[in-house]
This record gives C-alpha cells, sequence and structure tokens, in this order.
C-alpha cells in the first residue's frame, strides 16, 4: 500500500507543489520591510487553521538552524528549536534553487510515518535570504490535498479486495487441478501403464502450474502491492504462462497421435493440426519475446 502512495505521490507531484506553493506565497511575508520571526509565525497560525492537515510549521535561519519551536496543533510535534538542520535536502535544495521546493517522502522523526517537507526561501527588501520556511505533512494527507483521498482510497481497498476474491478463487482451481492430476496419476496401477493417462495427469498439472504463475503475480501487484518493474513482470508473466499453455497442447497433440496411430490412422490429420498450431504459437510467442528485446534495447 505504502508503495502505491509513493507512485501516486509522484505522479501529482507537480500539481501538490503548485497547490503548496500557492498557499505558502499567499500567507508568509516576502521581500517585507518589517520581516521579523513574529510575523511569519502569524502566518504560520493562519496558515495551520486554513489547512489543518500540516502537522508542523518551523522557520529555519539561512544557516539551517531551526530558530524555535515548530508550531503545531499537535503538542507532541511542538519541539526542534535549535536543532541544525542543514544537512536536510528541505533546506539545501531550497538553498541550491533559491525557490519554493517539495522533498520526496520520507519517514517523520514526529511519528515515524512518510512525510514530505514544502519549503520556501524568505528574502528581507533588500533580497537577502533570512530564513527557511517549513512545513511537514503526511504522505497520507499531502494525498488528500492534491484530491486522491478518500473516495480514491476506498475504491483501492475494494479493488484489492476483488483481486484477492479472485486470486482465491483461480487458487481453488488450481488445487483442484493439482489434486485431480496426481489423484489420477496414483490411482493407476504401475503394473500396467497407461501412457495416455499419464499425458492426461502431465496436461493436468501443466495447466495448474499456468494458473498458479497468474495467481502468484496478480496477488503481488495487486493485492499486497510489491511492485517490480512494470514491463519486466508483465513480460514474464506472460511468458511463463503461454509457456505453459503450449507445452500442455504439445502433450496433448503427442497424445493424440500415439492414440491415432494404433486406433484411427484415418483421423492423425487432427493431431497435424493441433501440432500446427502449437508451432503458430511459438512462433508468436518468439515475435513476442523479440520485439520486448528490442523494446528493451531502445
Amino acid at each position: 500500500m505504502i508503495l502505491k502512495e509513493i507512485k501516486r505521490y509522484s505522479e501529482a507531484r507537480y500539481k501538490i507543489r503548485a497547490y503548496l506553493h500557492y498557499i505558502f506565497t499567499r500567507n508568509l511575508p516576502d521581500h517585507s520591510p518589517t520581516l521579523s520571526i513574529e510575523s511569519i509565525n502569524e502566518s504560520f497560525k493562519h496558515m495551520t487553521y486554513e489547512v489543518d492537515k500540516f502537522d508542523a510549521f518551523y522557520v529555519l535561519d539561512n544557516s539551517g538552524l531551526q530558530v524555535q519551536d515548530a508550531i503545531s496543533l499537535n503538542t507532541e510535534f511542538k519541539h526542534g528549536g535549535g536543532e541544525n538542520r542543514a544537512h536536510k535536502a528541505y533546506y539545501y535544495d531550497c538553498i541550491k534553487e533559491g525557490k519554493f521546493v517539495i522533498t520526496d517522502p520520507y519517514p517523520s522523526k514526529f511519528n515515524g510515518e512518510l512525510c514530505v517537507t514544502a519549503s520556501m526561501p524568505i528574502y528581507n527588501d533588500k533580497n537577502e535570504l533570512k530564513f527557511i520556511a517549513c512545513g511537514d505533512i503526511s504522505l497520507k494527507n499531502v494525498l488528500k490535498i492534491a484530491g486522491i483521498g478518500n473516495l480514491e482510497g476506498y475504491f483501492s481497498n475494494f479493488e484489492r479486495f476483488f483481486y484477492a476474491l479472485i486470486c482465491a478463487a483461480l487458487f481453488m482451481i488450481c488445487s483442484f487441478l493439482f489434486w485431480h492430476g496426481v489423484r489420477g496419476f496414483l490411482e493407476k496401477s504401475f503394473v500396467h501403464v497407461n501412457v495416455e493417462e499419464i499425458f492426461e495427469s502431465t496436461i493436468i498439472l501443466t495447466l495448474a502450474l499456468a494458473i498458479f504463475d497468474l495467481v502468484k503475480t496478480i496477488f503481488e501487484e495487486e493485492v499486497i502491492g510489491k511492485h517490480h518493474d512494470e514491463n519486466s513482470m508483465i513480460y514474464k508473466t506472460m511468458v511463463r504462462f503461454i509457456g505453459s499453455i503450449i507445452i500442455a497442447l504439445a502433450i496433448e497433440a503427442l497424445m493424440l497421435v500415439f492414440k491415432f496411430a494404433i486406433t484411427a490412422p484415418e483421423n492423425i490429420i487432427n493431431a497435424i493440426y493441433l501440432i500446427s498450431g502449437v508451432a503458430l504459437l511459438m512462433v508468436a510467442l518468439s515475435v513476442y519475446l523479440f520485439s520486448v528485446k528490442k523494446q528493451e534495447k531502445k
């Protein structure tokens, strides 16, 4: 779930930055002849009640020291005065860019949850950098500000629940196929081996493997949010799934060749049709692999 939130933040970052920049520039004094810590604190107090999703506001001097304790509606966040924050990204990025910046998500020292920090340089009327105004906001709240809030969260939970149900249903099918394939093999006599029945069990187990791979990918990606490189995962899943189907069809074709060769030679053309279909699938898979590799090189 956290990985999905980070991804959503990355996608909506420009919109989030634009909105927070508007909040900061509208409220904070800048290039003012009466610039002072008191005037900045008054602006922070107004912003605290206007946008209550912020965890804390605080001011750094031009060397990175926090001037005084943070301003917050939560008493647990009202500290930090005198701490050196010159090594923090929200300080040195703001100094380097000379403009409003927001950080990547990082663990908050207050509660350990992921948060982002917005920071803006404050200049006096002589265009000298005096302070860095900072505001911490949790990742969940910043996504709500961007419009990625409760409704999307509810839909995301429903989506995960639905995918979990699909995975459970597919896993039941996979388990049934596995048990049927193993039981069909174990119940046969080892004295009189029936090759056709062994082939049937092999086909069933191969299909069970293909479905299990599909369930594993869906569960990891959509339910627990274990994201890999998306293109690579889709490519590997497709290859393994189609590969399993090709193997099952090839075994079925081989079984039909043996069966028709012994019992009904006139029907062997049907086995040839199936073999031709398997060959076409292999060609199609080869073209797919070639195109993917070519795209990766680009």
